[in-house]
């Protein structure tokens, strides 16, 4: 490790804002293009090739450096058999208010980098060398992960074929069943937009246009938020995950990746392949584990009963490999919901007890274990400072980036964005959020849902009340 402490911090700074800003994303509904079909058989499976992969950094991360895109291709793209070379790609990677008052707003940012990824992919194409078993690959994380799906209509717009091109991306937002941006798509498939702060809930990617590969780290808040926000006790963990699982991506490591759980989809022949990677740990007890000696017995102790009350806020009970996520297809659209099923809630007092004795036996194996009294960083602690390592070096931040109010931001929108954060966050909480709640309202009272009808704009208030704080704050 050869940066200093103070870097370190810094940079811990830097990436976490990367992960609280790619937060609530937006943009602009997109066409429904499903012209574009296979032209050699490739599939989501297919090997990487030998050509070139363009490398973007998640939000704050305007410019990542190399030593990203060598980690980048060492635990994501190489053991799916990539041997070309990587190439660093710009994109503003801004999101108001989280990097700072007066930047740019996620819209702006999304819209600019869905440019200079769709021209660069073009440019690719355009200087030959490209095919089926040479694809130009694109790896994104966090907010480019959102421009990545949000250019696959825009390519199949322009014809290009869907074997030329190969996405792999990790903390998306923007997967159907756990995305934020499709969890608070409401009314379903109104992409509502928060005007004071240039967010836009856009909606699910298209899983049939292009090959892709999308990574989620258990509980990870941004990519895999809970399906029942009425779930305060969820939603807590779900925000400490953007810390602790959202952030690490870069510091997995290949086994990581190739041991992660493949999640079922609507169909066998889909382009899209989607993969779990699994925590030990719920993000709301992973800070215990820093304390010497005690730490792990009491994280232990606490992690069966609590997982199946965190996981309830995903729509079961199990605290298994897969209890952080959403029962059901990877590629459907899942927006959130107010309670699971009743099958589901009748099984929490059995599953608290057998939670309890597993609690209870794994602490005492702890605590007579005798590599417990010998202190060693847990491993999310681990990825954490590898990340670090691997995103700091060479990488320009777009933090602090100020781009002044226009005319336009106070009268052209209603609320106006002011670039003032405390100030937009509250018209956010107390104009725009009820009227989607009230649009919510008498959707589902149209349906004939009246508990729904209630009680989905009270989920969608308490999952969204943190992020918002977070926001207000920063």
């Amino acid at each position: 490790m050869h940066t200093s402490l103070r870097c370190k911090v810094s940079a811990g700074i830097a990436v976490l804002g990367a992960a609280i800003i790619a937060a609530t994303p937006l943009l602009s509904p997109q066409p429904d293009t499903r012209a574009v079909r296979l032209t050699s058989g490739d599939t989501a499976d297919s090997p990487l090739g030998d050509g070139t992969a363009l490398i973007m950094g998640g939000s704050g991360l305007e410019t990542p450096g190399q030593t990203y895109a060598n980690a980048v291709d060492a635990e994501y793209l190489a053991p799916r058999d990539f041997t070309g070379t990587t190439q660093v790609l710009s994109t503003p990677e801004a999101l108001y208010p989280f990097l700072g008052p007066f930047t740019e707003t996620f819209d702006q940012s999304e819209a600019q980098g869905q440019q200079i990824l769709d021209t660069a992919i073009l440019n690719q194409i355009a200087a030959g060398h490209v095919d089926a078993a040479n694809p130009v690959v694109v790896s994104g994380w966090s907010q480019s992960a959102v421009i990545s799906s949000l250019v696959q209509p825009e390519l199949a717009s322009q014809g290009v074929p869907s074997d030329d091109v190969h996405f792999v991306l990790v903390g998306d937002e923007s997967a159907p069943n756990g995305g934020i941006l499709e969890r608070f798509d409401l009314p379903v498939g109104t992409q509502p937009s928060i005007p004071s702060l240039g967010l836009t809930f856009s909606g699910p990617e298209a899983s049939d246009l292009y090959p892709t590969d999308v990574y989620t780290h258990e509980y990870d808040g941004f990519a895999d938020f809970p399906q029942y926000p009425a779930n305060l006790l969820s939603d807590i963990n779900a925000l400490l995950g953007i810390v602790f699982e959202h952030v690490s991506y870069p510091g997995l490591t290949a086994e990581q990746v190739t041991d992660a759980i493949a999640l079922p989809t609507s169909t066998a022949d889909t382009l899209t392949n989607y993969y779990e990677i699994p925590v030990t740990t719920l993000p709301l007890l992973e800070p215990l584990q820093l304390i010497p000696f005690i730490g792990n017995p009491l994280a232990d102790l606490l992690n069966p009963d609590l997982s199946v009350l965190v996981n309830l806020g995903y729509g079961n009970v199990d605290d298994n490999y897969l209890g952080g996520w959403s029962p059901g297809d990877a590629d459907v659209p899942t927006t959130l919901g107010f309670l699971p099923d009743s099958s589901v809630l009748e099984q929490v007092p059995q599953a608290l007890a057998n939670g309890l004795q597993q609690g209870i036996t794994d602490a005492i194996k702890d605590l007579i274990d005798p590599n417990n009294y010998v202190y060693s960083l847990p491993s999310w602690a681990d990825e954490l400072v590898t990340a670090l390592e691997n995103v700091v070096p060479g990488t320009q931040l777009s933090v602090l980036s100020i781009v002044p109010t226009t005319f336009q931001d106070l009268f052209d929108t209603f609320p106006p964005h002011t670039g003032f954060p405390p100030l937009d966050v509250a018209t956010a909480l107390f104009v725009t959020l009820p009227e989607i709640d009230y649009n919510v309202f008498t959707t589902e009272l149209a349906a004939g849902n009246l508990v729904d009808a209630i009680g989905i704009p009270i989920a969608a208030d308490i999952g969204i009340l943190p992020l918002a704080l977070v926001g207000a704050a920063l």
